[in-house]
């Protein structure tokens, strides 16, 4: 009698240590499939915002272009700030560190607010020049690159930045120029 009550409790032991086994492997999976899900959605949500962050990229406006995103512009509701363009898009130097003999760039009257522009080189991505701010009805001319190139022709981008009444950007708009350098 003695072994058979030592057996059941043996058997016993066994099949509370099995439950506990499952119970515990299902704790383990439940956590797993816990952190898998907050994964995956962390991971969507990344995925979203990178997307949606692709779609407000503004395009450079180059002459081929500039009917239809004026057209755009006035499809969708833009807020605060309005930009007549006012420049030449080709710039010729004599030399690469001398004031350019046509860069012209103007803030007309026309506009509502003050701006800035930096110039990128498209092959590159390094800014070459950063103007002072503009504010409305003056320009700028005799401009001299702040870092200077060499013979050629260079593709950049001038990005304008308007500016709310505290001076903080509050739309951009992209437009492509063409920067000469002769000697």
């Amino acid at each position: 009698m003695s072994n058979e009550s030592g057996q059941e409790r043996i058997s016993q032991k066994l099949s509370q240590g099995t439950e506990n086994k499952s119970k515990n492997n299902v704790v383990v999976i439940a956590v797993c499939f816990i952190a898998a899900t907050i994964i995956i959605t962390a991971l969507v949500l990344i995925l979203t915002g990178q997307s949606a962050d692709a779609e407000k990229r503004n395009v450079v406006v180059t002459p081929d272009n500039v009917e239809e995103i004026l057209s755009d512009m006035q499809d969708r509701q833009v807020q605060a700030g309005r930009y007549e363009v006012t420049m030449n898009t080709t710039w010729n130097f004599d030399k690469g560190d001398l004031a350019s003999s046509n860069a012209y760039v103007e803030n007309s009257t026309a506009n509502t607010n003050d701006v800035y522009f930096d110039i990128v080189r498209s092959d590159t991505e390094e800014t070459i020049y950063k103007s002072p701010i503009i504010p409305l009805g003056s320009h700028l001319e005799n401009i001299t690159l702040d870092t200077p190139l060499d013979k050629g022709t260079y593709n950049c981008v001038l990005t304008y930045h308007l500016l709310d009444d505290n001076e903080e950007p509050i739309s951009k708009l992209n437009i492509s120029l063409s920067i000469v350098i002769e000697n």
